[in-house]
């Protein structure tokens, strides 16, 4: 039989460990390995063309790069992130919702990439990309562009002009900087800032049969009308205001133009109802008269538009301040198109 085990205690030594620690670090070891930074601008310009071209063909034009190297670009790009960023459509490449992701994100970066770009130079010439709805479009923006322009004048203008819908759609998938709006719709992705006090009106020609004494809402009812197309903010303002108070309407004509409605409403053909800054002038010289009627008077919002997650150059900013101090001056007739597009600057 062998011998019991006898735990013999055991003493432990102590040791000392010292341990120096300087004032730097090893990056290196902190960060992995892979996190050094692979995208270009390069890449992201041509994502943003063939974004809004469709195709690498019209964004390689665009950004002056062959169509090969577009291409190229834009696989190194989708290698970098990891994902598809277009769908095929046809001969067309639509945004997938990676796509949609990421096009805000690449359009700031190279908007802010531009004003570093001019930094340091003479002149900024970063453009001025605007989206407004017709009346304002046509009757308001004009002179306010025409001053701003003054004061920058190394920066090109780019404006498009459509119905209320049209406008949304092109903030917020950044293909301007900044809307404005006649109707009361909004986005998501948009921050709707209150800008003029605009008026509707009815009209027709000196020689209509209404154009004399105060008409009826059954006359109106009766009467014929040309309106502006659906979708737009005048359409949707008339609707609220004459469908509300005069009932059903016969609407014989529906133009996505004002001035086109003002052509048809001279020539006796219907009434129209617009914005009062559509046809002031032609008010002013008799050419076309204002019906009086027993309604209230309608008056609508008119506002600018801007992506919550954009950030706006210089230029862009200083006109929407310029556009804003036009607001507060209360001097709305101020900025109506002229001849010459001359228009007086804010507190003149």
């Amino acid at each position: 039989m062998g011998r019991p085990i006898v735990d013999i205690p055991f003493q432990k030594k102590k040791r000392t460990i010292l341990i120096t620690v300087t004032g730097k670090t090893d990056q290196s070891s902190v960060l992995p390995p892979n996190s050094r930074l692979r995208l270009g601008l390069r890449q992201l310009e041509v994502f943003v063309a063939t974004a809004r071209a469709g195709s690498t063909r019209a964004a390689a034009d665009h950004v002056a790069r062959s169509q090969s190297a577009a291409s190229a670009s834009l696989v190194e790009l989708e290698g970098c992130l990891g994902v598809p960023l277009f769908d095929r459509v046809g001969r067309r490449l639509v945004l997938n919702e990676n796509g949609r992701a990421l096009l805000p994100k690449a359009s700031l970066l190279l908007d802010l990439a531009t004003e570093v770009e001019h930094l340091f130079s003479g002149a900024h010439a970063a453009p001025l990309r605007v989206a407004a709805s017709m009346t304002i479009g046509e009757y308001l923006l004009p002179g306010l562009l025409a001053h701003w322009k003054m004061n920058h004048p190394a920066s090109p203008v780019h404006m498009m002009i459509g119905n209320t819908t049209e406008v949304i759609s092109a903030v917020a998938g950044s293909d301007v900087d900044v809307g404005f709006i006649e109707g009361p719709q909004t986005h998501p992705q948009l921050i709707v800032r209150p800008w003029l006090t605009d008026e509707l009106v009815i009209f027709a020609a000196p020689g209509h049969a209404l154009a004399a004494g105060t008409v009826s809402a059954r006359q109106l009812r009766e009467a014929s009308w040309a309106f502006r197309e659906p979708g737009s903010g005048t359409r949707q303002a008339v609707d609220r205001w004459l469908l509300e108070r005069v009932g059903p309407l016969k609407v014989e004509f529906e133009l996505s133009s004002a001035e086109a409605i003002k052509h048809l409403v001279a020539a006796g053909a219907a009434l129209g109802c617009l914005s009062r800054e559509a046809v002031a002038r032609e008010l002013a010289q008799g050419t076309l008269v204002q019906l009086d009627t027993r309604l209230p008077r309608a008056q609508r919002r008119l506002a600018i538009v801007l992506r919550r997650d954009k950030h706006l150059c210089q230029g862009t900013d200083e006109f929407v301040r310029h556009c804003a101090a036009f607001a507060t001056s209360g001097r709305l007739t101020a900025i109506r198109a002229a001849p010459g597009g001359r228009a007086a600057a804010p507190g003149k």
